[in-house]
């Protein structure tokens, strides 16, 4: 039975997803008092008194509207997973880059061009083929695998003509020569709880897209490039995205903060209980912390 200090705890999200049904039935049966914010009903006004709740539980899809939420709820005392600092370094693949080079975790040759000129002059010196990355997105959406400079400067004659200023930008990282699969390790409050392949007949491997997923032994280097790299872009809620390249090492792509987890739990049924172990260390835990 939970004691009558544990948080309140909202959960945010604009489509109720196996993830969030999930989260709501964990809160439920450990008595937590919750409440479902309907993302499209939002309005945060700048003298609002304080929100009544503890604790927001981010569930957004759209990245955008996950941080201006978290930045204003933030801002009224309210703790959000993911905070606004992490969605704004997870959600930009340059931003991560960063992050994970600062900290020294191995990831693939990667360049920011700002024209598409210096884009050409970036991929030649990364060396092809590269893969070209909107800085901003998700599920493999805009993502390309370019063989030589013809395929690159198509791309980009098409992202040039996008309204968007962001989608100007170019973010090449070097492909890396790895088996028809990647590696998703989730990690909750630090700690990583699993893995699991994610296997394509394609080059990208994302669920999204029709990628199957088994279970993967979580090792002591995953666990640990896993850790780190959630750690350093803020994320207490991670899905960490590593390949193994050609000489059997490992590299971070990518830490992804709106972490969808139906595949993971399906690759471990009964073995890890995902949502089981949010509640576990992003609220109760919090609820020893700070009572």
């Amino acid at each position: 039975m939970v004691s009558s200090t544990a948080p309140r705890t909202a959960l945010l999200a604009s489509r109720m997803r196996f993830e969030e049904k999930r989260l709501l039935e964990v809160l439920d049966r450990r008595g937590i008092p919750r409440t479902v914010i309907d993302t499209r009903t939002v309005r945060h006004h700048l003298h609002d008194t304080p929100p009544p709740w503890d604790l927001v539980l981010n569930r957004e899809i759209s990245a955008t509207k996950a941080l201006y939420a978290a930045l204003s709820y933030e801002s009224a005392g309210v703790t959000v997973v993911n905070s606004a600092a992490a969605i704004e370094t997870c959600g930009d693949k340059w931003r991560t880059s960063l992050a994970l080079r600062a900290a020294g975790v191995p990831t693939p040759p990667a360049a920011l061009a700002l024209t598409a000129e210096a884009a050409e002059e970036a991929a030649e010196e990364i060396g092809y083929p590269v893969v070209l990355k909107p800085l901003v997105g998700s599920w493999g959406r805009r993502v390309a695998l370019l063989p030589d400079a013809a395929a690159l400067r198509t791309v980009l004659e098409y992202s040039e003509a996008l309204p968007s200023p962001l989608a100007k930008l170019a973010y090449l990282q070097r492909y890396v020569d790895k088996p028809d699969r990647d590696i998703r390790v989730i990690v909750v409050g630090g700690t990583p709880i699993g893995a699991m392949y994610r296997t394509s007949d394609g080059w990208r491997t994302n669920v999204a897209r029709g990628a199957t997923t088994t279970s993967c032994p979580l090792t002591d280097d995953l666990a640990k490039l896993a850790a780190t790299a959630a750690r350093e872009t803020g994320a207490d809620l991670a899905g960490v995205d590593l390949v193994e390249d050609a000489d059997g090492g490992l590299q971070v792509l990518e830490v992804n903060h709106g972490v969808e987890f139906k595949g993971f739990q399906e690759a471990h049924a009964d073995r890890v209980d995902v949502a089981e172990l949010i509640v576990e260390r992003l609220v109760l835990d919090r609820e020893v912390a700070e009572s």
